[in-house]
């Protein structure tokens, strides 16, 4: 296939309703949940960039920079809270008891493959949203 095919292939599946992608964004809480994932996608990008630079360029492992990046998911992550209406608090808690659900006390491959995703749904759904 050459690329003018492919191009035109493609843009067949694109999402094209526009005028309700604009009328989403109209709602002030869209536009700070999608400025939140941007933002989360961002800052993890940039800590991946910072251990590629150790792993791969063998420069020396900047901390510094890794925690301030941290602290910016940090921050965004506070943003897609607020939101959602939720707490920190209650997001790690549920997050802690889906783990134990699939894992026990000790991770497996085994078990990760195995995983009851209808049990951690029904965990998941307790979770509180505004």
């Amino acid at each position: 296939m050459d690329s003018k095919n492919y191009i035109k292939d493609a843009i067949k599946t694109e999402a094209t309703n526009f005028e309700a992608m604009n009328e989403r964004l109209m709602n002030d809480g869209t536009k700070r949940l999608l400025h939140a994932g941007i933002g989360i996608s961002t800052e993890a990008g940039e800590v991946l960039d910072a251990l590629k630079k150790h792993i791969f360029y063998g420069k020396e492992l900047d901390k510094v920079n890794l925690a301030e990046e941290l602290g910016d998911l940090f921050w965004y992550m506070a943003i897609l809270a607020d939101e959602l209406g939720i707490e920190f608090e209650s997001v790690m808690d549920r997050n802690i008891t889906k783990l134990k659900a699939r894992y026990g006390e000790k991770f497996s491959e085994e078990k990760a493959e195995k995983r009851d995703l209808d049990k951690e749904r029904e965990i998941l759904e307790g979770q509180k949203f505004n």
